[in-house]
């Protein structure tokens, strides 16, 4: 590492840069281009994605706080002052977030004839509906708990909705209750939309929380209530798993799932309107500090409003227009792809293109009688995956098939441990990856007997084998029966599954072993190239950007002249436009209709053009902790879409973009018309891009 690249100012905080990330989220919802009912999902995706900042990178710091831990930040800041500035800007941030809210969506709704209803909006026939509500659908589920010495505060679920009451009076037990706490049932929606005899032909929605504070008091009878509060605790969601010690890893995650429930209480959300004893007294119970208190001017859950907005079916023109994701078109309209793959390599961008593509490629290689065997790395996946019956249907067609499924992928754990579950009893060959190590690599091998020989084919991709998440977030996958790349992909399968020492590879980089070191290797040789007074170019589009090792190569290949263009849409620890550090750096932030999910790697050495995808982020985790490929694109028609619909079209873009300045702020490319993501719906629509 280059010392002299070492000065702390260089560099962003990675807290800082996430924080930032979602305020460009929620800053389409706040967009009047944008059609009205996605900006109510972006805004709550960012409420969304700031749960889960807390819950683990939050966590993760106040844990470095309590352990005055002296190890700095990438921006030279000691842990407790990284959090004061953290729970400033997050705190900020919410803020924001409510106004945009309050000021603008609820009142653009209401134009709409969309009306999310405060208590006193109700008409005499809606209280008479929540009164049948409560008492039939609520009651018989909820408990209250009155707090005492042989009620103590209760340990409450995870982003769980609750109450605090304050009331006054003897129960009767002839106690003296001051306070007392209800939990909502998790099985009532959060929003429940009102059947349309009480609506008058507009869309009316209540709240659970409205429902349940209005007949508090028969909860409590004979007691006197001078107050209900809304509110929630975020708790630490990280697994703890000491993998060495550990006899069997999916008991050990099942196990942990269940704590993950009651980690420690990082945040506490309240209505703004709850008086401070009451909000003492839960910071008390909980440990927090007066900073980790977030007042609400609402909901205390924004992300509850997807699922509502999902019910309102008869207003297509406030959603974004219904995108046909387009099968390609093969040579002679051949549908057995193993026909077309011996003949040519198919690149796959979604979610322009058809996922059913990559579903088709496994269900014909589970009903090909010339397969003998299928190996897939699963990290996440959907619930009712047409993909993995196939491997189902594979496996009892008496088919070698094999499942390397990532047990510890965040918040898929158990529906991960149920898709092993599965896969096992149908006789497929599970396993769980290599311990200390994700598997999020996605591959998948084929072998199949071809004129008497033994041949590969694979698919691997830079997203999940998701049919759901394949409809929302861009990515590339490669179908190839290229020998080495084929050849490559069957070592790492081989590697994962018998744990055998590392093999060099021809085709392939993977991490934790040589794909950090083969992106070094190109960005060197474009410095060195540059220096020498030749023309080169970088373009890194990822995800995220935190690694330091590739950072300060970035420099290196500035400071050399190397024309260097970095879409990254989320975290960003690279300062670009540092006067004699990274003058010649560019850092692009694209936040569209699709989630931008691929990570592409492009590199030009004088007239050489060098192509990449890979799975793999340029983070810590990625390139140390984590099992990951990036593999080339090697046909010439593959390459010149690449270049086409990505790095000439995303560069060019005036409507989704924000650029980066030298201090890790933004500035907004939004207003104009030439849009990276809508072009591609034309270009796969059949028109020009």
């Amino acid at each position: 590492m280059d010392n002299t690249l070492d000065n702390p100012e260089y560099y962003i905080n990675r807290e800082f840069s996430a924080i930032a990330f979602n305020q460009r989220v929620l800053m389409l919802a706040n967009d009047e281009r944008v059609p009205l009912l996605e900006r109510m999902r972006f805004l709550s995706i960012c409420s969304s994605n700031l749960d889960e900042f807390f819950e683990i990178r939050v966590a993760g710091l106040k844990e470095k706080v309590a352990m005055s831990s002296g190890k700095l930040t990438i921006d030279g800041l000691r842990a407790d002052e990284a959090y004061s500035e953290i729970s400033h800007r997050a705190h900020e941030l919410i803020d924001q977030l409510y106004n945009i809210f309050n000021k603008q969506l609820l009142p653009a709704l209401r134009k709409e004839n969309i009306y999310f209803l405060e208590t006193h909006e109700w008409t005499d026939d809606i209280h008479l509906w929540a009164k049948h509500y409560f008492k039939h659908e609520i009651l018989p589920i909820i408990s209250p708990i009155a707090l005492d010495l042989a009620h103590p505060l209760p340990q409450l679920i995870n982003k769980s909705l609750n109450f605090i009451i304050s009331l006054s009076g003897k129960d009767a037990f002839d106690r003296n209750i001051d306070y007392a706490v209800v939990h909502a049932p998790r099985s009532i929606p959060r929003m429940i939309h009102l059947p349309s005899e009480l609506c008058g032909g507009a869309h009316y929605f209540v709240y659970l929380s409205s429902i349940i504070q209005t007949h508090i008091n028969s909860l409590f009878p004979g007691m006197e209530i001078s107050g209900c509060y809304a509110f929630r605790l975020t708790r630490n969601s990280d697994l703890f798993l000491r993998e060495e010690e550990i006899d069997d890893l999916a008991q050990a995650v099942q196990r942990e799932i269940f704590s993950r429930h009651y980690g420690h209480v990082v945040r506490l959300e309240i209505e703004n309107k709850c008086p401070e004893k009451i909000i003492d007294f839960l910071l008390q119970k909980y440990h927090l500090r007066h900073e980790d208190t977030y007042y609400c001017d609402g909901p205390v859950n924004l992300q509850r409003y997807t699922r509502a907005i999902n019910t309102i079916s008869d207003r297509p023109d406030l959603n974004y227009s219904t995108l046909i994701a387009q099968y390609p078109k093969f040579p002679k309209s051949e549908r057995n792809l193993f026909n077309v793959l011996d003949e040519q390599d198919i690149l796959l961008h979604h979610p322009y293109q058809s996922f059913d593509v990559v579903i088709d490629f496994v269900r014909q290689a589970a009903a090909d009688p010339n397969v003998l065997a299928i190996n897939q790395t699963l990290y996440r996946t959907h619930s009712g995956s047409v993909m993995v019956d196939a491997l189902v249907n594979a496996a009892h067609s008496g088919k070698e098939v094999t499942a390397v499924i990532e047990l510890r992928a965040r918040f898929d754990e158990e529906s991960n441990l149920k898709l092993a579950n599965k896969l096992h009893a149908a006789g497929v060959l599970v396993l769980y990856g290599v311990v200390g190590y994700k598997t999020h690599a996605k591959m998948t091998l084929v072998v199949r007997r071809t004129h008497g020989k033994l041949k590969r084919y694979v698919h691997l991709s830079t997203g999940n084998y998701h049919e759901q998440t394949a409809k929302r977030y861009t990515d590339f996958g490669l179908l190839t029966c290229e020998p080495t790349i084929a050849s490559d992909a069957q070592i790492i399968f081989q590697q994962l599954t018998g744990l055998g020492r590392v093999v060099k590879l021809k085709a392939l980089s993977h991490s934790p072993f040589t794909l950090q070191k083969t992106l070094l290797q190109y960005i060197e040789q474009c410095a060195t190239a540059a220096a020498e007074g030749a023309e080169t170019e970088i373009m890194l589009k990822v995800n995220g950007l935190t690694d330091k090792v590739i950072i300060q190569a970035l420099y290196r290949a500035s400071q050399a002249g190397v024309k260097i263009n970095l879409l990254v849409r989320g975290v960003c620890c690279l300062k670009p436009g540092l006067p004699g550090v990274s003058d010649n750096i560019r850092v692009l932030s694209f936040i569209g209709r699709f989630l931008e999910h691929h990570r592409i790697y492009y590199f030009r050495i004088k007239n050489e053009e060098h192509y990449f995808c890979s799975s793999a982020d340029l983070m810590e985790r990625n390139l140390y902790h984590r099992i990951e490929i990036m593999f080339p694109i090697l046909d010439e028609q593959c390459k010149k879409r690449i270049k086409q619909e990505i790095i000439k079209n995303y560069l060019k873009d005036n409507s989704n973009t924000w650029e980066m300045h030298s201090d890790g702020t933004y500035k907004p490319n939004t207003q104009g018309s030439n849009c990276a993501q809508e072009k591609l719906i034309k270009l796969y629509g059949d028109e020009e891009i």
